[in-house]
């Protein structure tokens, strides 16, 4: 029986879900320390971090045989998993592309730039714990500066008032805390968390990694971990599903990486948006299961929801190898239930690609989806005069950084250090993981990537999310780096816009920089030796799992207490680094009359470009001081630059954030009108944040990248999208807004924008959106967080009126 109080947080949240369509399910809200994964499956634990909550693939497959009944047709595997994970399996619609699914996640995983505004929203929440199994990751603050040992010291010294505000926020809520060292979020959840058949949701957009194990991996902004955190459920659109079939093998130079590579070639850094990226086919088996996470982790440059694999022989290996052989058992025995597609289930596209025949490749520059096989590399950088002296190699990071990466690029160090010679570019290593540096130190893989002039980084994100504090350029030097990182957009590595950042395997990447030569095809093209002579590299290889089995190193592990609401989460007014959340005010009820445009965007515009990450990361628990960033990268159509617009009430120019704060000074709410993709990359939910912060009301592009639309909904902006894309040159900089009918907000309905040009003439234009009832409701309360805090802040009241 639930006391008074519990009666009283359910009659709140009840009030909540009903305006979100969830009502029928929130009656199994609880103040339980275990919730939807708690039903046991022959008592296998989710990891052994977690020994009293359960694998639950008998209620999975109980939701979806509801489902299938309904649906009478063959599925694929991520249909299988999202519909196993159904709040409502019995009446909500399952349609691709048009449905909004409401599920059931197993659990969250944040990282710690994005987990410091997750946590703070949380709190406003007013619950006394997550509802869900929760981690968070410290991987992110971590800069890249002298080495692995130096710079995690200095870290953790730079960042304490952070880590401790997690640690202590982790403890008091009932979360599992990574302390920083521990390695990059995708690779622990990979080692330690991650299933067949799991669906987890990350602040993170390379939270798709997990689905080398066969589970589908979501990446998300801060506000739906809070939703999913507070057990309410989590809303996706109905993803289309995209199947990739592969045949023949992977042999000789050619990686796991190539396939993404070549995939990004053909759908583009769009081409995967409202989709789920499905792989299978007889080409699956060549595969190692960090190699299929390596595929599904860059599904993000695709725009691609997440992307999966079906269950293998390749992942029960490597779940028996990381010490979860009762889960490798258990999904052999749902393995045709839940973990793989029915026969003849039906794909929205079908893409084929040969792993015998498929070159490795070479993407780049400044967008991963310029995709170059390895003999058309050299003519590509010649035709466009892309610096072709590499100046830095990068290895590792959350995309390749796997015992077998870092096997396959020894066996290329090895034959340098026998022919005598080192790497005439600086060479970078970033170990994925504590598991990972301590089996490669331990295997002597570390001191031959060292020997041909390494450098052994942290166990940390670093330069692949610009935490990198480099010195052999001055900023503004054109130069050129190659990594097995997975995103190469302007800047992102070090700042610097005219670095060429080039993406590939870590192979490649060994190869490249013993030679420093950006044209070197190390299939064709020889190497000189010590003593003169010609040598040609021979094909890598690698183990794709330890002989000896993976040496743990470090514990770095933090398990919350059985009781943690005696903890007290301190924030001081005073910090640059965090700064409790003020809520938005909520609509008005009136129409946007005459808002200006703060900067119509040209070309490409991520959430890099919207929010800069590098030296801002360590504002990310504050979002005054970090809304200093805002649009700093953005290319301003008025003049070609980057942060200099024009302020419309003072006729000056001045950097975006200061005319974006005059203009909150002076009550005058703006819009911004984009491109393409508006809002692809990351999931960082500052990029949403930030314009609602500083006065935003309204964002209208082209097209938007999935996450992102969905941050701009959840913090109450309109993100809208022009009903005939060539309208987007009908608007001036210096026009002003207005968006009219705005009381008549429907699902499906467009909205009637009015532009008041200069000379005093108006146009009038039709922008759609993709609001719901529920999201409706969102941009009335303000942001989904006010919805929430406002239900359950009225648990105090009722449970006093009731005592």
């Amino acid at each position: 029986m639930l006391a008074r109080s519990s009666c009283s947080l359910i009659s709140s949240v009840e009030k909540f879900a009903s305006a979100t369509q969830t009502i029928s399910s929130v009656r199994h809200l609880c103040l339980s320390r275990t919730v939807y994964a708690s039903t046991k499956t022959k008592d296998v634990p989710l990891s052994r971090f977690e020994p009293n909550k359960y694998v639950n693939y008998e209620k999975q497959a109980a939701t979806l045989e509801i489902v299938k009944k309904r649906l009478n047709q063959p599925l694929t595997l991520s249909e299988k998993i999202l519909y196993s994970h159904a709040d409502d399996p019995k009446n909500q619609k399952f349609e691709r592309g048009k449905s909004y699914l409401r599920l059931r996640p197993d659990r969250v995983a944040m990282q710690d730039a994005t987990a410091q505004m997750a946590v703070l929203q949380f709190i406003s929440s007013g619950l006394p714990n997550v509802l869900c199994p929760t981690t968070i990751h410290c991987d992110h603050l971590i800069e890249a500066q002298l080495g692995g040992e130096q710079d995690l010291k200095r870290a953790k010294d730079i960042n304490k008032e952070v880590y401790n505000f997690l640690a202590t926020a982790s403890a008091k809520y009932d979360i599992g805390f990574w302390k920083p060292g521990s390695g990059i979020i995708h690779q622990i959840i990979l080692e330690n968390y991650a299933y067949p058949g799991l669906l987890l949701i990350g602040t993170d957009s390379h939270t798709p990694n997990g689905g080398g194990l066969g589970g589908l991996c979501i990446g998300v902004g801060g506000a739906d971990a809070v939703d999913v955190m507070a057990n309410m459920p989590w809303e996706l659109k109905c993803p289309k599903v995209i199947g990739v079939r592969l045949s023949g093998q992977l042999s000789g130079w050619t990686a796991p990486k190539d396939v993404i590579l070549k995939l990004a070639g053909i759908l583009t850094v769009k081409g995967g948006t409202g989709a789920i990226i499905e792989y299978f086919g007889p080409g699956v088996q060549s595969i190692s299961c960090t190699g299929m996470g390596t595929i599904c982790n860059m599904g993000a440059e695709i725009g691609a929801t997440t992307s999966v694999f079906p269950y293998n022989e390749r992942m029960s290996e490597y779940l028996k190898a990381t010490k979860r052989e009762g889960i490798a058992s258990l999904a052999n025995e749902y393995k045709d239930v839940l973990l793989t597609a029915d026969e003849g289930a039906k794909y929205d596209r079908v893409i084929d690609i040969n792993l015998s025949e498929l070159e490795p490749h070479v993407n780049g520059p400044f967008t991963p989806d310029l995709a170059h096989p390895i003999d058309k590399l050299a003519k590509a950088a010649e035709k466009n005069k892309w610096p072709t002296d590499i100046r830095v190699g990068l290895i590792g990071s959350c995309t390749n950084s796997s015992y077998e990466d870092m096997t396959r690029s020894a066996s290329i160090a090895q034959q340098a250090i026998e022919k005598g010679i080192k790497a005439k570019s600086m060479f970078t290593v970033t170990p994925g993981s504590e598991q990972v540096r301590a089996t490669i130190e331990r295997d002597g893989i570390a001191e031959k990537l060292r020997a041909i002039g390494g450098i052994v980084l942290a166990n940390a994100c670093g330069p692949c999310i610009g935490q990198w504090d480099r010195k052999d350029i001055k900023k503004g030097e054109k130069n050129t780096i190659v990594s097995s990182y997975n995103r190469n957009f302007t800047g992102r590595n070090d700042a610097n816009p005219q670095t060429h950042a080039f993406v590939t395997s870590p192979d490649l990447v060994t190869a490249m920089i013993l030679s420093g030569d950006l044209r070197f095809n190390p299939l064709t093209d020889s190497l000189t030796a010590a003593d003169g002579s010609k040598f040609k590299l021979q094909p890598p290889t690698g183990d794709n799992l330890p002989a000896r089995g993976f040496d743990p190193g470090v514990d770095t592990y933090q398990e919350p207490p059985k009781d943690g609401t005696s903890l007290k989460v301190d924030v001081d007014p005073k910090s640059a680094r965090l700064q409790l959340l003020e809520p938005f005010k909520p609509w008005d009820g009136k129409d946007f009359i005459d808002f200006p445009i703060l900067i119509k965007i040209k070309g490409k515009c991520t959430t890099d470009h919207i929010s800069a990450a590098g030296p801002w990361l360590k504002y990310r628990g504050h979002l005054d001081n970090i809304s200093n960033n805002m649009f700093i990268a953005a290319v301003n159509e008025e003049n070609n630059e980057a942060n200099n617009v024009k302020n419309r009430l003072t006729n000056e120019w001045g950097k975006v954030p200061d005319v974006a704060r005059y203009y909150k000074s002076k009550n005058t709410p703006w819009v911004v009108v984009g491109d393409e993709n508006y809002g692809e990359g990351s999931s960082r939910e500052h990029a949403a944040l930030e314009p609602r912060h500083l006065g935003g009301r309204a964002i209208i592009v082209k097209s938007f990248a999935r996450i992102h639309e969905t941050n701009l909904k959840k913090q109450g902006l309109l993100a809208l999208t022009f009903d005939n894309p060539s309208d987007y040159d009908k608007i001036k900089p210096d026009d002003r807004i207005s968006l009219v009918g705005l009381n008549k907000l429907a699902p499906n309905e467009p909205v009637e924008c009015h532009i008041k040009h200069s000379n005093g003439k108006t146009e009038t234009i039709k922008l759609l959106h993709t609001l719901n009832e529920p999201q409706i409701e969102w941009f009335k309360a303000g942001s989904a967080l006010n919805a929430m805090r406002t239900y359950f802040a009225s648990k105090n009241k009722a449970g006093k009126a009731t005592a």
